[in-house]
């Protein structure tokens, strides 16, 4: 019988990765962080009446702190990684506020913009890695293209959900279905189609931006806009309670970990 050679500290520490396994509670944290981002963002800058240029700038400065922190830890840790994706789905939905609201960029042509941005960026990401599994963030520079990545989707969805149910005129709720159901047919077809599992990851990814923002704006706006008349204070808080509650369930329980082998494999929608 053959046995496997010692590992060493730094080989263990190499084969640990800094992003999440793809479980039911992956999605539904980044669901949630998805709308809170799209809540937060306008209660910053409207209901504190810290305006769009004074939100963006504390919003950047604290995604550049979280950023610089998450570089600098050798494994996923789940406070931190989650805080970081909550900071960029805010400034994700900045950056297409500022050009729609400041700038007065169509939705259409932002739309477009931040699609061929997201190809450039996979492109690049692959032509450098030859992968664009998230099993496979374990360097510096993967770690950067996973992020680069990150916010582009939350840009590119915060567009494409805004021109769905605002341009369009399809209202919170009709969007909401509509995006349900991309994800379930995505679902379904890695299942039983076999769908690439990278490429259904990355789908799925960016169709949770527009469905948390729809949900958010479903929760939040007046019923004379086509919402529920929630607020955004008690949607904030509600979500926030339950990505806290979920986040420290993943930080004790420690099932969403990626760290038992080095090997590369493409992620799952949701593990069983």
């Amino acid at each position: 019988m053959t046995t496997s050679p010692a590992r060493t500290p730094d080989a263990v520490r190499a084969a640990l990765s800094k992003v999440p396994e793809v479980t039911l509670y992956f999605w539904v944290i980044k669901i949630l962080a998805t709308t809170v981002g799209e809540t937060a963002a306008d209660y910053l800058n409207m209901t504190l009446g810290l305006g769009l240029q004074k939100t963006t700038v504390v919003t950047v400065v604290l995604l550049a702190i979280s950023l610089c922190a998450q570089f600098a830890v050798r494994r996923y840790v789940p406070a931190l990684y989650w805080w970081t994706v909550l900071l960029i789905s805010v400034t994700g939905t900045l950056i297409t506020d500022n050009l729609t609201d400041k700038w007065g960029v169509p939705l259409t042509v932002s739309t477009v913009v931040f699609t061929v941005a997201l190809v450039a960026v996979f492109a690049a990401w692959y032509a450098s890695e030859r992968t664009l599994s998230i099993h496979s963030i374990r360097t510096h520079r993967r770690e950067a293209f996973y992020w680069l990545a990150v916010l582009v989707t939350f840009a590119l969805g915060t567009a494409a959900g805004d021109l769905i149910s605002e341009r369009l005129g399809l209202g919170y709720l009709i969007s909401l279905i509509i995006f349900v159901a991309v994800i379930a047919a995505l679902t379904a077809s890695h299942y039983t189609l076999r769908l690439n599992a990278v490429l259904a990851f990355w789908a799925a990814y960016i169709v949770t931006r527009p469905l948390g923002a729809s949900l958010g704006d479903l929760l939040t706006q007046p019923a004379d806009a086509g919402g529920l008349g929630i607020g955004a204070t008690a949607t904030n808080v509600a979500f926030l309670v339950v990505i806290v509650a979920l986040v420290g369930y993943l930080s004790a329980t420690r099932v969403d970990r990626i760290e038992q082998s080095s090997t590369e494999a493409p992620p799952r929608i949701a593990s069983r």
